[in-house]
């Protein structure tokens, strides 16, 4: 870590703040191209190294989603506060998730993306969580009926050519009790780990996953993920009954292509993937998880970060927006706070040529820029 460079960025209060010298994550949106991840990410402590395998290659680091998220590699990047920097830290030192809180649309996901271009971690994994959420979805799911199908010869899963017969090889109808009944119906090829079940795959590096407003989920949520986020591993139930015909499966995952094997339906981890959690601060979660979480307030961005970001996503604009960026910034102090990307929608209509009179102009900000909650 020595050897990284490390400018000076935005502090908290606008003010010039010198990067620390133990941060991994710098906060500039740009990919550290020149440095290579194992020269600056320590050890992790005792209690949070894993040794799952086998060690699967690394993901390709870019990421269309990045761009859409971010605007393209080598633009402005809004500067985060160094607070904010060292929490994000800190969470990468101590492999915790990061509990990211903050109203609605202020970027609390975009963390994630940021995270992932700037230490090039590669595709980031997205669970978006609804009530009826639960920890085995994000795990994994297995197509039962599928597998039935198959074994009786009436499905064979995408890309699985039909069984060549012999007089060696079992029939269905002489397979044993949880036996694979033949090539065509592997049970591995009947399952599809979640978002969270590819990111505790035994990569070298730690993928980038992002649970995405986990105060919607259903209240026992929280605590079913307890166990997982200590101990970096989970079971395939149906694979561990199968280990004996078939102890190592390859299943799909949330990636969109290829699969990985998975010995005897066990999955550990091998680097604890950076796990940012968002909640809108609707629920209280339970003290058990709260306390396996490295806790971050996000704050309204200010101008100057709402700029950067505007800049970041119509390069060849720059300084142009920065009057309907100020106006956004006194309308969402009005209105008790806007949504980032309500703005992107006013900067891309004025980019886009749409003008009208004045008058005209000001109803279709009043209709963009309306508030997020209570009274129209």
């Amino acid at each position: 870590m020595s050897g990284v460079h490390h400018p000076v960025e935005s502090g908290r209060n606008n003010g010039p703040v010198t990067s620390r010298s133990w941060w991994i994550y710098r906060g500039t949106g740009q990919p550290l191209a020149d440095i290579g991840l194992g020269d600056v990410l320590p050890k992790p402590p005792g209690w949070r190294t894993f040794d799952g395998g086998p060690v699967l290659p690394p993901v390709p680091a870019a990421s269309a989603e990045t761009d859409r998220r971010l605007g393209r590699a080598g633009r402005a990047t809004p500067r985060q506060d160094a607070h904010d920097i060292d929490l994000v830290n800190t969470a990468l030192l101590l492999r915790r998730p990061l509990l990211v809180t903050g109203r609605p649309g202020i970027g609390k996901s975009t963390l994630a993306y940021l995270v992932a271009r700037e230490l090039g971690l590669g595709r980031v994994l997205h669970w978006g969580i609804t009530s009826r959420s639960t920890l085995r979805s994000g795990l994994y799911e297995y197509d039962a009926i599928g597998r039935a199908q198959a074994s009786l010869g009436h499905l064979r899963p995408p890309g699985v050519p039909a069984p060549t017969p012999s007089p060696e090889a079992p029939t269905a109808d002489a397979a044993g009790p949880g036996e694979p009944p033949g090539p065509g119906a592997r049970i591995g090829d009947f399952v599809r780990l979640g978002p969270l079940g590819t990111a505790l795959l035994p990569y070298e590096l730690p993928r980038v996953l992002l649970i995405d407003e986990l105060d919607k989920s259903d209240i026992d949520l929280p605590n079913d993920l307890l166990h997982v986020l200590d101990n970096g591993t989970y079971a395939i139930p149906e694979l561990v009954r199968a280990r004996r015909q078939e102890p190592v499966s390859h299943v799909h995952t949330d990636d969109p292509e290829g699969t990985v094997p998975v010995v005897d339906g066990q999955v550990r981890c091998r680097a604890f993937p950076f796990i940012v959690i968002t909640s809108n601060g609707e629920r209280q979660f339970p003290p058990a998880f709260l306390r396996r979480c490295v806790r971050l307030d996000v704050s309204p961005p200010r101008e100057d970060q709402l700029a950067a970001m505007v800049t970041a996503h119509f390069q060849d604009q720059t300084g142009r927006h920065d009057a309907l960026v100020r106006e956004f910034v006194e309308r969402s102090r009005d209105h008790g706070g806007l949504a980032a990307d309500q703005l992107l929608n006013a900067v891309y209509l004025r980019s886009a040529g749409v003008r009208g009179d004045d008058k005209a102009w000001e109803e279709l900000l009043d209709a963009l820029w309306r508030r997020l909650s209570g009274a129209p």
